[in-house]
């Protein structure tokens, strides 16, 4: 099977707020959520089990805490103190996670290349890797502080999420950068940790990369000439990612690769594993290259089967994709770029400067 790495996975979120025991296989976590109400329960998609059984040897995994929106459209927590204890404790459960065998955070270029040779040697035992990555600023309470989630081992973080975050503006909330997130840019890329682009708003976008020199990736997005909504990426801000020599990795959220999904009467039955790879194969076209699409699928972001790929049972069934992209053309070196070496160039790159 090819080797998978996935740029977002809310494992903590998963186990945290949803009570799963992402130990159990999918059927197991299914079956114990059949009787409850609400989004995506019974429907989940990814558990460590799962993740083995796709070949899925590397992802990143995130921390998040979303300050309540300062235009009061979305919810969250109170103040930044609470979005950084409930940080630190989705932290706790990935510490846990390491003490069992079951997961490996990645660090740095050696960590990796480690990570990836026992994990190619016995994929069956080796402990699952993953890069820290945050969704959402929120819970660094100051550029001060960015040292200590560095040593914590935080590798890629976005400013912001849904609504107005401390730091700027993001989906559905036009505008730009915060008066705080310049310094927090400029600490962060004088610590060597990744800017993630996902869910900034278009002026948030631009005014980063003026502030922001370090290495620029997506970690979940899609296209916004396919599905046009400000979650999406424009054409430019696809050119402008690639020209960083970044990386994107294509969400499965439903909506997010299908115009016209209504959220009130979701139905997923045209949206397929092929919409994916359109999303994929779009931007290696912006491009002119395979060398900035990936995976990123954020499965289980707050929702499950019902608005994921109608093909998809679970996250191992990522397997198909390799199959569609050459069935479009693209050759065994671009396929193996897209479903893992992207990231894993773009990593050791980052890391070895």
């Amino acid at each position: 099977m090819t080797l998978i790495v996935d740029s977002h996975l809310d494992l903590a979120y998963n186990a945290i707020e949803f009570n799963r025991d992402l130990r159990q296989p999918v059927a197991a976590i299914r079956q114990s959520e059949a009787d409850m109400d609400g989004k995506g329960r019974g429907s989940n998609t990814v558990s460590l089990h799962a993740l083995r059984e796709g070949n899925i040897g590397l992802c990143f995994a995130t921390v998040h805490s979303r300050v309540e929106s300062m235009d009061g459209q979305f919810p969250g927590v109170r103040t930044q103190d609470i979005a950084y204890a409930k940080a630190q404790g989705e932290l706790a459960f990935y510490r846990v996670l390491e003490q069992q065998g079951l997961m490996r955070m990645i660090r740095d270029v050696d960590g990796l290349n480690a990570h990836l040779a026992e994990w190619q040697a016995d994929p069956e035992k080796a402990p699952i890797g993953f890069v820290l990555s945050m969704e959402g600023a929120d819970p660094i309470m100051s550029p001060e502080q960015v040292p200590d989630w560095w040593e914590q081992g935080l590798r890629t973080v976005s400013l912001v999420h849904y609504g107005v975050s401390t730091y700027a503006h993001g989906t559905q909330a036009p505008g730009g950068l915060l008066p705080a997130a310049k310094l927090l840019l400029r600490a962060i890329e004088e610590q060597g940790i990744i800017l993630d682009a996902s869910h900034m708003a278009d002026g948030t976008f631009w005014e980063s990369l003026d502030v922001y020199g370090g290495p620029l990736i997506a970690t979940h997005n899609c296209c916004r000439t396919l599905v046009p909504h400000d979650r999406q990426f424009t054409d430019e801000q696809i050119a402008a990612i690639a020209e960083r020599k970044g990386v994107i990795g294509v969400a499965f959220d439903a909506w997010m690769l299908s115009p016209g999904w209504d959220k009130s009467n979701p139905d997923n039955s045209r949206t397929t594993l092929c919409t994916v790879v359109d999303h994929i194969d779009h931007i290696c076209q912006v491009t002119g290259s395979a060398a900035h699409a990936a995976i990123g699928t954020d499965l289980d972001g707050g929702y499950g089967r019902e608005q994921s790929p109608c093909d998809l049972d679970t996250i191992a069934d990522l397997q198909k994709i390799p199959d569609i992209l050459q069935s479009r053309g693209y050759v065994t070196d671009d396929v193996n770029g897209i479903m893992h070496g992207n990231w894993i160039d773009l990593l050791r790159r980052v890391w070895q400067n």
